[in-house]
């Protein structure tokens, strides 16, 4: 029997903030959705089901306790969170998995968000490992050109690693080679990975920017969003590491030196008042990783700020 494309396996689910869910992805009526992807594309068995795999729940029950206060005053967004108007948020659960058929994983996460956004909504999807942001672009096909801010310590722009093309360590090259994709920004990079110096070249040579966490904080929050053209539509990848670990420490490639929280809220806000933010995703949170839930209650504020500048900027279906 084929497996959903989306459903609540889990029996101690909670969803994101409380909102209602929605499994049936046909009946979807929503301005915005939150969608779990916990199983992305591994180099191995191992990392069929890494660590990753629990940051949609664990995101999910460290939002819990602020479901109550989202008609509270709101220091980051200037007001209560929805702004007083009536707006369809729901949480579609997660997109499940079969160990014994990896291609179509990847390929039932890439359905999922399209039928997302073919329902009108802007996916907000929580990962799983950082191969998850290529799936979700591939679900964009036919409605770009889209560009592309990657909030990451390293561009994951490796060709392959051991014959596999689709891994964590390859989403932006992949992006690059969709048609619908254009310009990707990479920002927040700092110390070694895996990129070679031929991955940042092949990077460059496409016109790609390359900006690193301390160049960020040389031109600034503005500086970045330069790199953008006005009006144009942006999809928004965030992987744990790509902020500092004062931030977000649960993570498995912490590094020194990362975005602070205000410049990567900086970067979402900045990019939802320049362009039309299509989805937003965010990867590699572990959370076995995490220190007092750090983590998940950041993701957790970055996505109410994202959903709150979005409602008051108009956009997204919502009026």
């Amino acid at each position: 029997m084929p497996l959903p494309l989306v459903q609540i396996s889990d029996p101690e689910f909670t969803s994101f903030l409380g909102f209602p869910t929605v499994t049936d992805l046909e009946k979807l009526e929503a301005e915005f959705a939150i969608l779990g992807i916990p199983f992305g594309v591994p180099y191995d068995m191992r990392g069929a089901a890494s660590g990753a795999s629990e940051g949609p729940q664990a995101v999910r029950k460290r939002s819990a306790r602020f479901g109550r206060f989202l008609d509270h005053y709101d220091f980051d967004l200037g007001g209560e969170f929805l702004a007083g108007r009536s707006v369809r948020i729901v949480d579609c659960g997660d997109v499940p998995a079969d160990p014994r058929n990896l291609a179509g994983n990847a390929g039932r996460a890439v359905a999922a968000v399209r039928r997302v956004v073919e329902r009108g909504a802007v996916p907000i999807v929580l990962g799983g490992n950082d191969s998850i942001p290529a799936l979700a672009l591939q679900a964009f096909e036919g409605r770009g050109p889209i560009h592309v801010l990657q909030i990451d310590a390293h561009i994951d722009f490796r060709e392959e690693i051991d014959g596999i093309r689709e891994g964590y360590s390859s989403p932006m090259r992949r992006a690059s080679e969709m048609p619908w994709v254009g310009r990707i920004v990479h920002v927040g990079l700092r110390g070694v990975g895996s990129a070679r110096f031929a991955d940042v070249a092949d990077s460059q040579k496409l016109g790609n920017a390359l900006i690193t966490a301390r160049e960020v904080r040389e031109i600034g929050v503005e500086g970045v969003l330069q790199e953008f053209p006005r009006g144009a539509r942006i999809y928004i990848a965030i992987d744990c590491d790509g902020l500092d670990p004062s931030v977000m420490p649960g993570t498995s490639c912490p590094m020194p030196g990362g975005l602070s929280f205000y410049e990567a809220a900086g970067l979402i806000q900045g990019l939802v008042h320049r362009g039309q933010v299509v989805g937003i995703d965010f990867a590699e949170f572990f959370p076995a990783l995490d220190i007092q839930g750090i983590t998940a209650l950041a993701i957790t504020r970055l996505i109410t700020i994202f959903i709150g500048t979005m409602v008051r900027e108009g956009t997204g279906g919502v009026h």
